[in-house]
């Protein structure tokens, strides 16, 4: 086994320009140093591809960059991204985000030392324009029954895969009704595929969760989380007396997303503190 296996970044940026400078210096900043970093920009309209541009500049052997003409949507993205991968290992990475200095070192010395396992994700802080604010935590190794009431299991944007793994599935589901839950999908079909995967205790993430990502949890997007959810279970052939739980997800997720922002915004704080 390659004990310094080349880990393949891969990171859909849209309209970043305020936050990508910081997301990639990140990456740059890691303690284990065998990464690319595969840029595949959604037709932004603001300057992330001039930001993105000036690191590639600095970094030309290890920071590149795909440009869609259009808006095609995370999953798409993320796919174009995976084509160019050369890397064994896989992690995701948002543009408005942050990774901890020794993210990728412990990812892969997980990865390297239990390959039972074909992903590695970890609990996330989650910070806004006013600083930290919470911190996420997560089941070690999650089983198929922990999808039904713990979804979702792993963190996307934290998350170290195999490639082998991704292959293997297909990349992510491009269909347009699982977009925004390509995460999800993901994780139903590797476990379907007898893939499984676990959690390091400790946070290796910082997400940016403010009242602009609050505005995008809208009705249609709880009903499609819930669709999701149940093409996941019967994926994974689900017990059929799991499946009145997901009635009771959607009127849940519909309350919240009616609901005045300011008390879902006082939930959502509280519920990760």
């Amino acid at each position: 086994m390659n004990s310094n296996p080349l880990v393949s970044v891969i990171m859909g940026v849209y309209n970043c320009a305020d936050t990508v400078d910081s997301a990639i210096k990140s990456i740059i900043n890691q303690t284990y140093k065998n990464w690319e970093l595969i840029i595949c920009d959604d037709g932004s309209q603001d300057d992330t591809i001039s930001i993105v541009q000036k690191y590639i500049a600095l970094y030309p052997q290890k920071i590149f960059l795909i440009k869609n003409k259009n808006n095609l949507g995370l999953n798409k993205t993320l796919n174009k991204c995976l084509a160019h991968a050369k890397g064994e290992y896989i992690a995701r990475m948002d543009g408005d985000d942050l990774c901890f200095p020794n993210r990728f070192e412990k990812q892969v010395e997980f990865l390297n030392t239990h390959p039972e396992f074909a992903l590695v994700s970890s609990p996330m802080i989650y910070f806004d324009e006013n600083g930290e604010w919470g911190r996420g935590t997560a089941i070690s190794e999650p089983k198929i029954q922990d999808f039904v009431f713990h979804a979702p299991c792993f963190c996307h944007a934290p998350v170290m895969i195999r490639k082998v793994a991704y292959d293997t599935v297909g990349g992510y589901t491009e269909e347009k009704a699982f977009l925004r839950f390509e995460d999800c999908n993901l994780w139903y079909k590797l476990y379907a595929a007898g893939f499984k995967g676990a959690n390091l205790p400790e946070p290796l993430y910082k997400m940016r969760d403010d009242r602009k990502a609050c505005k995008r949890r809208t009705v249609a997007t709880r009903l499609k989380a819930v669709y999701v959810q149940w093409m996941g279970f019967r994926l994974v052939n689900m017990k059929w007396y799991f499946y009145p739980i997901l009635i009771k997800d959607l009127l849940k997720g519909i309350i919240l997303s009616i609901m005045p922002q300011s008390l879902y915004l006082y939930l959502h704080h509280k519920k990760k503190n």
